[in-house]
């Protein structure tokens, strides 16, 4: 068997692990949900590029490719567009990916051994790689990154960083160099809504999977609280007038959440826009009410109705828009 059958095999059986009861046999094809925790989805010239964590071997990521966001299969025999040891730091942990076009440059970020990185490829669907093999920030321990840049062309690096719990902080980028730019470093916020730590699941407070967007000068900050083994892992917003901060959690959080999508540990993914300009979430649940992994992938679309007094938008899930990917 050649090596590009054996990365095809493998990969097709990490993401329909546990798949039993989700998938539909014929004579043509097997269909089965996807399993990738983390999820975070691109779109390029119509087609839909999902990447995110995944079990088994090679260790890294792989891609899928969707025109209708439902149905989705690899971008190649072997899928993978970042692995481990292939010119990229990490030899673990290969977590919570972002991939962001800029200019002619496909920049990915991710997490491996517990700190965020930073690599680069020629195209959505090819190798990315690092020239220097090294975290964005290896004083620390810190993860789950979304690098969002602002209109004056200023990057930001919103990521996760360890405190007796999990806490978002953020901090200028600088993508010639691959670090953050010293002195910027800030906190976030704490844990201070009730949705954030039900104890559901016992652990330190935990906030995490961040991801930004601005809309008519206010800047949406999306997160994820609670352990990600908890029933009530959920995902809500904060506003903000920079992209620093300071922040006002929106007062209805959370806004996905198993009592708004039916389904427990829904949370930490990504916001972005389809192909009629629609806002859609990626984002992953537990495998079932008992248990958590793996973890499976579902997307729903935002609903955003601006307050007319505040200029702020109020964001709500749809619970009648959830999607199931299935791949082929």
């Amino acid at each position: 068997m050649t090596k590009v059958h054996i990365f095809s095999s493998v990969l097709f059986a990490a993401i329909i692990a546990s798949c039993s009861g989700s998938r539909q046999e014929s004579a043509e094809a097997s269909v089965c949900e996807i399993f990738y925790a983390d999820p975070t989805v691109f779109e390029e010239n119509g087609t839909y590029y999902l990447t995110g964590t995944r079990g088994g071997e090679p260790r890294g990521f792989a891609l899928l490719e969707s025109t209708d966001l439902e149905n989705w299969h690899h971008v190649a025999p072997d899928s993978m567009i970042l692995q481990c040891g292939d010119s990229t730091f990490g030899t673990k942990g290969f977590w919570a990916p972002q991939i962001i076009k800029e200019g002619s440059e496909y920049w990915l970020t991710y997490t491996a051994d517990e700190q965020t990185s930073f690599a680069k490829a020629d195209s959505v669907n090819g190798r990315f790689s690092q020239t220097e093999i090294a975290p964005i920030d290896g004083s620390e321990k810190n993860i789950d990154s979304f690098l969002f840049k602002d209109d004056d062309g200023k990057w930001y690096l919103y990521h996760v960083r360890f405190d007796n719990g999990n806490f978002l902080w953020v901090a200028e980028f600088d993508p010639k160099t691959g670090h953050i730019v010293e002195g910027t470093l800030k906190n976030c916020f704490r844990n201070d809504q009730p949705w954030e730590h039900t104890g559901a699941y016992e652990s330190a407070p935990i906030m995490e999977g961040p991801t930004v967007v601005k809309l008519d000068g206010t800047y949406y900050l999306f997160y994820s609280a609670n352990h990600f083994m908890s029933p009530d892992y959920a995902v809500g917003y904060a506003v903000a007038d920079s992209p620093a901060g300071p922040w006002t959690k929106n007062q209805n959080n959370p806004i996905i959440h198993r009592a708004t999508v039916g389904e427990n540990g829904s949370g930490h993914g990504d916001l972005f826009k389809d192909t009629e300009g629609n806002y859609r979430y990626v984002y992953h649940v537990h495998n079932s009410d008992t248990t958590v992994s793996p973890r499976r992938t579902r997307i729903v679309t935002l609903d955003f109705k601006k307050d007319s007094l505040t200029g702020i938008y109020d964001i709500s899930a749809n619970p009648n828009s959830v999607i199931k990917p299935v791949v082929q």
